[in-house]
């Protein structure tokens, strides 16, 4: 059924009757305005190339939701467009979903400038009383102490079977897709476009799902491209609901924080991922991962391979020691901790076929902790070269506390068993760093 447009009304009553009643709403001709919509169950929303669903920028519509915010299970604005336990769900077209951001940006970088210093607005108050412990929980830099936890632009939620095909999501009040507790999703052809300076505007974060693919798709953002991750803290490790079975192949990422990013919400399994045949082009990292004590989780069977990565800080990361989201310095100690359920423990990384050119900041970073070393990473059949004019500090090369600075731009590997063959390092200096911990493996 095509949607007839209304361009004086909230459309939101016509998109939800198409779909309840003919299982498609078609989108043909103008910009739609609608408050939140929530598709149903075997239902196909069609937004054609000369159309645009453009999301109300008023936060008391987005009245509170049980869902997932950072990692963590609380009460949150209700998303743009979501998909919750549902299934056979298509969202396709060569059209636009559009977030209306920027009133949501400015409002969180007024609340940081100011120091605000808990919930101001009635939706803020409502949020903060459902969500007792509120201070208490771990969070990513997204705000959550004024519990202003802005919606997703699409979040699929505890759902099967779910396609987003060909349109183009931008503009994003928060993460602009967000997979969330759902099995086979399918997202191909899909166009991410923010601001590069927009807070915390991630492109793709799936979370604690399985059999997902992420194919031929674009992403330009203000924080991590195509992140994967598994939930947060002691509730995550006793919810254990993992990201698996995950294929990132033929995307393109530029200006993000990461191009593909695992954490740092770690804290059920993350494993058996494949990302290939990708370009992450000017992102400040291209393959990251990031997690820290307390944030848990076995993080495994990670192969990245023929990447082209261009003009990053730093290509490749894994950093045990992130510091996003915390002021408890006792997290970042360089002594052996105690082992428990909430420390990360990475191992099983492959790395082959790739291509790293003139990075900033170092040629890669690899850092594990003393008391959990990273093991079986192997790189093969690679390069890593830094700019001759690369001037950022090899500190920069990831957001990391508590560690020495690196003696030069090469590729720095502490706490780690590192295989590494028929791959070359060019930066000034010593190309490949072993500190504190580190080993060198035949296999």
């Amino acid at each position: 059924m095509i949607v007839p447009l209304s361009l004086s009304s909230d459309n939101h009553d016509a998109i939800i009757h198409a779909l309840e009643k003919d299982g498609v709403a078609v989108l043909r001709g103008g910009v739609y305005i609608s408050s939140p919509l929530a598709m149903p169950s075997s239902s196909r929303l069609v937004i054609e190339r000369d159309a645009t669903l453009k999301f109300i920028p008023d936060f008391s519509l987005y009245k509170p939701v049980f869902s997932r915010w950072e990692g963590v299970g609380c009460w949150c604005m209700h998303p743009c467009l979501f998909i919750n336990e549902e299934n056979d769900v298509v969202i396709e077209g060569d059209g636009v979903i559009d977030g209306s951001g920027e009133a949501w940006w400015n409002e969180i970088r007024r609340k940081r400038m100011e120091g605000a210093a808990g919930p101001e607005s009635v939706i803020e108050k409502e949020l903060a009383a459902l969500n007792p412990g509120y201070a208490a929980q771990p969070g990513g830099g997204g705000g959550r102490a004024y519990q202003f936890l802005r919606p997703p632009l699409v979040q699929i939620r505890k759902s099967r079977n779910v396609v987003i095909s060909g349109v183009t999501l931008m503009s994003s009040p928060f993460w602009t897709l967000h997979p969330l507790l759902s099995d086979n999703i399918r997202i191909e052809g899909v166009t991410i476009e923010n601001p590069a300076d927009a807070p915390n505007t991630d492109g793709i974060d799936i979370e604690s799902c399985s059999s997902v693919s992420v194919l031929r798709s674009s992403v330009f953002v203000g924080d991590d491209g195509i992140a994967i991750k598994s939930g947060s803290g002691k509730e995550g490790r006793a919810e254990n609901i993992p990201s698996r079975d995950i294929t990132i192949r033929e995307c393109t990422v530029k200006s993000a924080h990461g191009g593909a990013v695992i954490g740092s919400e770690t804290a059920a399994e993350i494993s058996d991922v494949l990302v290939e045949d990708c370009v992450f082009d000017g992102t400040d990292r291209g393959v990251r991962i990031k997690t820290r004590r307390g944030r848990g989780g076995n993080i495994h069977d990670l192969i990245f391979r023929r990447l082209v990565m261009k003009d990053n800080l730093c290509p490749f990361v894994i950093n045990t020691y992130y510091r996003c989201g915390t002021d408890d310095d006792s997290l970042f100690t360089l002594s052996s901790m105690p082992v428990d359920e909430l420390t990360p423990m990475i191992y099983g990384i492959t790395i082959e076929g790739c291509r790293a050119y003139d990075s900033k900041a170092s040629a890669g970073m690899v850092v594990g902790l003393p008391e959990m070393p990273i093991k079986g990473l192997n790189v093969l059949s690679s390069s890593f070269s830094v700019s001759e004019s690369a001037d950022v500090p090899p500190s920069e090369s990831d957001m990391y506390k508590g560690l020495p600075e690196p003696e030069s731009r090469g590729f720095r590997v502490r706490n780690a068993v590192l295989h590494i063959e028929d791959t070359e390092i060019i930066c000034d200096g010593p190309g490949l760093l072993l500190e504190s911990g580190a080993e060198l493996s035949d296999r």
